[in-house]
C-alpha cells in the first residue's frame, strides 16, 4: 500500500471525490495544490479504450504547445556539412560529430529533442538502442527526420513547445501541459491544444469510446479527475 506524506493527505481534502471537474475547475485546483518548493509540472492523464496489442490501435503524435512546457530544451542535431552549418546557425544546442555519437552509444543523452537529415541516419541507427527507449531517435513519423532546408522551422519548434505524446503499454497517454508558474490561461489552452490533437489521432480501429477517463496533477499532487463532455468539447480558437 502506498503511504501518502501529511502534505498530499491535506491536499487530497480540497477535492471532491465524486465530482468530475471542468478543465477550468481542475485548473484553477491546480494553482491550489501546486505547492511544493519547486516548480511542479502540470500533467495530463488520459486512458483510452485501445487495445495496445494491435498496432492499428496505437496513438502517437507531436504538438506544439502554444505556450511551451516551461523548461528549457535542449536540441541535437544529427547533420554534416551544409546541414550542419544551418542547424548550428538556427540555434541547435549540438551537432553531433564522430566524438559525440561515441558518448551517445556510451548512454550520453542529455537533450530533449534528437532531429537528423536523412542522408546520416544509416550513420546512426545503432543509436536507437540508447535514444529510442527515451523517446529521442530521430524518426520521420514524428518530424524528427527533416530535410535540411527544415532544420530551422524544427529547431524554432522544438524550442518554443514541441511535445510528443504516446500511450503506454496500458493504453494510457502521459503528457504534461506546462508548469504550476503559468496562468491557468496559459495552461488552458496548452491542454485545449493537447487535448484536440488527441481526440483527432483517434485511430479507425477503436471501436467505443476512445477517451474513457482523464485526470490533471502536479508532480507532487494529487490527481483530480476530469469531466470528459467538458475536456472535449475544448477547442483551440
Amino acid at each position: 500500500m502506498v503511504r501518502r506524506s501529511k502534505r498530499y493527505l491535506q491536499l487530497q481534502e480540497k477535492l471532491d471525490p465524486d465530482k468530475a471537474y471542468t478543465p477550468e475547475e481542475a485548473l484553477a485546483l491546480i494553482k491550489e495544490t501546486g505547492n511544493a518548493k519547486f516548480d511542479e509540472s502540470v500533467e495530463l492523464h488520459i486512458r483510452t479504450g485501445a487495445d495496445t496489442r494491435h498496432a492499428d490501435q496505437l496513438v502517437r503524435g507531436v504538438v506544439i504547445l502554444p505556450h511551451g512546457l516551461g523548461k528549457q530544451t535542449r536540441v541535437m542535431v544529427f547533420a554534416t556539412g551544409e546541414a550542419a552549418d544551418i542547424a548550428k546557425q538556427a540555434g541547435a544546442d549540438y551537432i553531433a560529430d564522430d566524438d559525440m555519437i561515441k558518448q551517445i552509444e556510451g548512454g550520453w543523452a542529455e537533450f530533449e529533442v534528437g532531429l537528423a537529415v536523412p542522408d546520416v541516419m544509416s550513420k546512426i541507427g545503432r543509436l536507437g538502442r540508447v535514444l529510442g527507449r527515451r523517446g529521442l531517435m530521430p524518426n520521420p513519423r514524428t518530424g524528427t527526420m527533416v530535410q535540411p532546408q527544415d532544420l530551422p522551422r524544427a529547431i524554432e519548434e522544438a524550442k518554443q513547445g514541441r511535445l510528443e505524446y504516446r500511450m503506454d503499454r496500458t493504453a494510457i497517454i502521459h503528457t504534461s501541459v506546462g508548469k504550476v508558474s503559468f496562468s491557468v490561461e496559459q495552461l488552458l489552452v496548452n491542454m485545449t491544444t493537447l487535448a484536440d490533437a488527441v481526440i483527432k489521432a483517434r485511430p479507425a480501429a477503436i471501436k467505443g469510446p476512445f477517451i474513457k477517463s482523464a485526470f490533471l496533477t502536479t508532480t507532487m499532487g494529487p490527481s483530480i479527475l476530469l469531466d470528459l463532455p467538458s475536456l472535449m468539447a475544448l477547442k483551440p480558437e
